[in-house]
């Protein structure tokens, strides 16, 4: 799988190292035993490839993708157009309307955050379906912690949000100075109300990116049609 340019240069050398030769290895294991696993292949580095690393802004930081069917499409909190909207995701477009007064969309499509800057990366980039976790520890958090230091230390100025004590472990060593960190709980139902929600990150980070000549993120997303939508426009010659 080729990533964007400024990606590959800076990760082709992790390819070969023991650690990423052992995940291939795991991976094709599983395919070979019929095993379902998400996002599919040529979704696995999404969010590399539609956030150049010279773009980067802003990082949100996922754990596992999502290990529902349809879900996962390699960009952390996102799910495809007309995929129901997970709950983490209602909690973070409730913050986006506390904060800012963004109204919530009705899908869970992330992409137009991702064109602006916005490294939306997980830590760990495939799962089984129906199997929360179960590519844990093969060596994905390696990949993408060599991710998090390049960032940390090659850029000037980005946006961390850690959403939960996971995310914030593993980015305890990004370096305060050079960057914001912003922190709170887990948006999941089970801990958005105890901090989560009145957070304001959205507006800080763009507070933020200003001060420092930035450009802020329009974090208001646009409705987008489902490949369903798209198809029906292109068969009877309407524009999507």
């Amino acid at each position: 799988m080729m990533l964007t340019p400024s990606w590959q240069m800076r990760l082709a050398d992790e390819f070969n190292k023991d650690y990423m030769l052992a995940l291939q290895q795991f991976l094709s294991l599983q395919q070979e035993q019929g095993k379902v696993i998400y996002p599919v292949e040529d979704e696995r580095f999404t969010a590399l490839n539609k956030t150049p690393f010279e773009k980067v802004r802003v990082v949100i930081l996922g754990q596992d993708p999502y290990h529902g069917e349809g879900q996962a499409h390699g960009l952390s909190f996102s799910v495809k157009p007309n995929v129901k909207v997970p709950p983490s995701l209602v909690n973070i477009y409730k913050e986006l309307e506390m904060d800012l007064g963004i109204a919530p969309v009705s899908h869970g499509f992330l992409e137009q955050w991702a064109e602006q800057g916005v490294l939306l990366l997980n830590s760990v980039l495939t799962v089984e379906a129906s199997k929360a976790g179960s590519h844990q520890n093969k060596g994905w958090e390696i990949f993408t912690d060599k991710i998090i230091e390049l960032i940390n230390n090659e850029h000037q100025g980005v946006v961390f949000m850690l959403w939960g004590a996971y995310a914030q472990k593993k980015g305890r060593h990004i370096d305060r100075d050079k960057h914001c960190v912003l922190e709170s709980v887990h948006p999941s139902p089970l801990s958005a109300y105890r901090g989560f929600l009145g957070c304001q990150h959205f507006s800080k980070a763009n507070d933020y990116l200003v001060a420092l000549g930035k450009e802020p993120i329009k974090w208001a997303l646009e409705p987008v049609k489902s490949a369903d939508e798209v198809e029906q426009s292109l068969q009877i010659g309407l524009p999507f």
